[in-house]
């Protein structure tokens, strides 16, 4: 019989969850914003075309949608602990290696394939990094450090879309070479990366519970493997789950995709023709910070209200403030205070209302109180997180093309009309009026 996760031993203790939680959750965060938001800024910086940058950078997505493929592997060989070093490894390496394909011809091709290796090594460490905390926490601590994890993770898009941007754009003026700026900003994270992995290689507990389960039961995988998608998909409100799930963020996942792109264009092209440098404090740095804080307070009032009480105040706190976006397409004002409070306006309520999404998802593969107790749950909150990714990859993707038949004050009063189907699937949801007034790990 496995181990439970929450058995006592010496590698639980608060002093020594502090020596690697911190860490491990910033560079869980690391490689997703790389990914995500600096290949973005990069491409334009080199002159690739907005069509080709949101499709392209699109796809990057795709290993944290289908990553509940593969999640079963990574418990039925070897030990978490050693899918985090190792891959933090392969991370760093591919970081790294990103500095070499920038000056040749084809760097773009180059670039893009080795972005997908990280892609897919980020979301098979996500999987692992957080069935090891499982592992490696009693119960009680679990809940107690999962706003550590919170805090560090966001610390970690800080870093990402706020000080790496600030870097480039500072080495940027300095060299006098855009391409050498964005090397040296590769070579450094890959190094520190690097880094990651050897103090985690010494640094991670040895949880007992932490073993490959083919080695502990005797059991078919394929027919354990197809239960859990079964018992996900035959469940009477499927559609409208799933409905949920790919409509919530479906105008914002087309803003978030373009808003970048419309910072850094030319007044010319209808952008706010700020500077790399200027993006990464306006965007990066004043807008996760209102993002964190949203956040902060959503979970706080859900915490007293519960779920069913605030649903509607956060899908409206997700999808009014797109106003701002069209505000700031229209005006186009160069004061970057104004900029900064318009930005700083739409991720607090971005991060406020995200909550309720999360908790949905939570809600979802707990499988409600009245069902018996889902022996699926972590596999069926992959899934949910797959589809959760997956309706942000498809809007992004075709944002550059509509963005550029649009342009840009027409586009972003497209994306507020994109919130109307959330609005409507929310109206048939049935949600337990108790839900999330309790701390949900």
């Amino acid at each position: 019989m496995q181990p439970r996760a929450s058995a006592p031993d010496a590698t639980t203790k608060a002093a020594n969850a502090w020596a690697w939680i911190p860490s491990l959750y910033f560079a869980q965060g690391i490689p997703y914003v790389m990914v995500t938001t600096l290949s973005v800024i990069m491409y334009k910086n080199l002159n690739v075309s907005n069509t080709e940058i949101t499709f392209y950078t699109g796809w990057l997505s795709l290993p944290w949608v289908i990553k509940p493929l593969w999640s079963p592997l990574v418990d039925m060989f070897r030990t978490k602990r050693f899918w985090i070093v190792a891959l933090q490894l392969i991370i760093g390496a591919a970081l790294a290696s990103i500095a070499l394909t920038l000056p040749t011809s084809h760097f773009f091709q180059l670039s893009l394939a080795v972005f997908f290796l990280i892609a897919f090594s980020s979301a098979t460490h996500d999987i692992a990094a957080d069935g090891f905390y499982m592992l490696a926490l009693p119960e009680h601590q679990q809940a107690a450090f999962v706003g550590v994890r919170s805090t560090f993770y966001r610390l970690a898009m800080l870093a990402g879309q706020g000080g790496l941007v600030l870097l480039a754009g500072a080495l940027t003026q300095s060299t006098g070479s855009v391409v050498l700026a964005w090397q040296i900003v590769m070579a450094v994270v890959g190094s520190v990366f690097i880094l990651l992995g050897v103090y985690h290689r010494f640094m991670l507990p040895q949880p007992v519970a932490d073993v490959a389960s083919l080695a502990q039961h005797d059991r078919n995988p394929s027919s354990e493997f197809l239960a859990t998608f079964i018992s996900f998909f035959k469940r009477r409100d499927i559609f409208l789950i799933l409905a949920f799930l790919l409509t919530y963020r479906l105008g914002e996942a087309q803003a978030l995709a373009v808003f970048k792109l419309f910072m850094l264009d030319k007044s010319a092209q209808q952008g706010l023709g700020l500077s790399t440098s200027d993006v990464g404090f306006v965007y990066g740095t004043i807008g996760v910070i209102a993002l964190t804080l949203g956040g902060l307070l959503g979970g706080y009032v859900v915490s007293r209200g519960g779920l069913k009480k605030w649903l509607w105040p956060m899908l409206l706190a997700v999808h009014v403030p797109n106003l701002a976006f069209v505000y700031l397409a229209y005006v186009l004002p160069t004061n970057i205070a104004l900029i900064s409070g318009a930005i700083a306006l739409e991720q607090f309520g971005y991060g406020f209302g995200f909550v309720a999404y999360l908790l949905f998802m939570i809600m979802v593969a707990d499988g409600g109180k009245t069902s018996p107790p889902n022996l699926h749950k972590t596999a069926h909150y992959a899934i949910c997180t797959g589809f959760m990714a997956l309706g942000m990859m498809l809007p992004g993707m075709a944002s550059g093309w509509i963005q550029t038949q649009l342009g840009y004050p027409h586009f972003f009063i497209w994306v507020c009309i994109c919130t109307i189907p959330s609005i409507v699937v929310a109206s048939f949801l049935k949600i337990d009026p108790l839900f999330g007034k309790k701390t949900y790990a």
